[in-house]
């Protein structure tokens, strides 16, 4: 816990300072710092920390305590339970200075809340981009009262339970002089006004249900689980609060052939032995339409050919990714009596698959040498 400041320091006066030198001090730091004219971070600390200051001082016995044993003197009565107390409290002072300025009536505007619903798109519009429309139920103001609750040439009036300001205030008296507490009003709920002739339309809410058409543009580039938030067309706010935003999550369809790694498009091309021993030309599928391949003969199950620039879309970018074409030597598993003997035939010229030694590194070859092995 940091150590406190001394009380004198705090409000910027010497030790012998009279009470009217220390009543001066704390008016002009009071409204420097007061929250209700100060939003900048620390002015609230700052606020508490001189009203404790003049707490003290301002009371002859409290000051005499502090002068001989510092904040010692003061712990067992206000310094310790200093933290605890009401924010309200510190009113009582600023009002007696001031004129009660500490009032005010409590803000209740809200937020809209936030709509979320999925959007199912095509393998070629997250690629390219695409614009949609949705249907979406979202609460908006009243279309008879606008908004306001009441029934059309009527209005709210000021709720009697707060005189309008939104708050209650309950003074009471503690072991330290009165103490406020202030709430939000039951009756009116902090908005200061109550609607005696509610609106028939939404029943004096302000608000309802409404069916609405929302153009969603998708930028190319998107993959499945993004999320695209439309700003603002959510549901509406409440007591003049902004509204929430829109989010359409996207989940993309599968496409017949390709399948996605970012802004990669990948093909699996299957190829018989003959076709992989023998080579050609084969067209592929892309997004751009089929493209005439070159298999150079005798390629491998695995072998990765790249057509740049013929995928994706990067997304919030104006490049491409690439295709990716995988090859994928098919063993036939059903073979007739012909095919057998000309398989057959075919084994007979070839040399046995022989694979690569593995290389077991300066001290395996020693060690084999040794043994005999070669």
């Amino acid at each position: 816990m940091a150590e406190k400041r001394d009380y004198f320091e705090i409000l910027g006066v010497h030790r012998q300072a009279t009470d009217e030198e220390l009543k001066k001090a704390y008016r002009k730091l009071a409204f420097q710092y007061h929250p209700d004219r100060n939003k900048d971070n620390g002015a609230e600390d700052k606020f508490k920390e001189v009203n404790e200051a003049y707490e003290v001082l301002s009371d002859a016995q409290k000051r005499a305590n502090y002068e001989q044993f510092g904040h010692t003197g003061v712990d067992g009565g206000f310094g310790r339970g200093f933290e605890g107390f009401n924010f309200g409290g510190f009113g009582d002072i600023f009002d007696a200075f001031f004129g009660g300025t500490t009032s005010r009536r409590r803000s209740t505007a809200e937020r809209g809340a936030d709509i979320r619903m999925g959007l199912e798109i095509t393998f070629e519009e997250a690629v390219f981009g695409c614009e949609r429309e949705l249907e979406i139920e979202r609460v908006e103001p009243c279309s008879i009262c606008h908004g306001v609750g009441s029934k059309p040439g009527s209005n709210p009036v000021k709720c009697p339970n707060c005189g309008g300001v939104g708050e209650v205030r309950r003074t009471q008296q503690g072991l330290f002089g009165h103490f406020t507490n202030i709430t939000t009003c039951e009756q009116c709920h902090g908005r200061g006004t109550v609607i005696t002739d509610p609106c028939e339309q939404c029943e004096g809410i302000g608000r309802e249900k409404r069916l609405r058409k929302v153009a969603v543009k998708i930028p190319a580039g998107v993959d499945d689980g993004n999320t695209v938030r439309l700003s603002g067309e959510g549901h509406s706010g409440v007591g003049g609060g902004p509204p929430g935003n829109l989010f359409a999550t996207l989940s993309v369809s599968d496409h017949a052939f390709l399948r996605r790694d970012g802004a990669d498009v990948i093909y699996d091309l299957p190829l018989n032995f003959a076709q992989a021993a023998l080579g050609g030309q084969i067209d592929v599928p892309t997004l751009d339409g089929d493209f005439n391949l070159k298999i150079p003969a005798g390629v491998q199950h695995g072998r990765i050919f790249r057509i740049k620039g013929a995928g994706a879309i990067h997304l919030h970018k104006s490049t491409r990714g690439d295709q990716i074409i995988v090859i994928y030597v098919v063993t036939p598993n059903q073979l007739d009596k012909d095919q057998k003997r000309m398989f057959k035939k075919l084994a007979e010229t070839l040399e046995p698959a022989i694979l690569p030694k593995e290389d077991k590194g300066f001290l395996g070859r020693m060690k084999d040498s040794f043994s005999g092995r070669s």
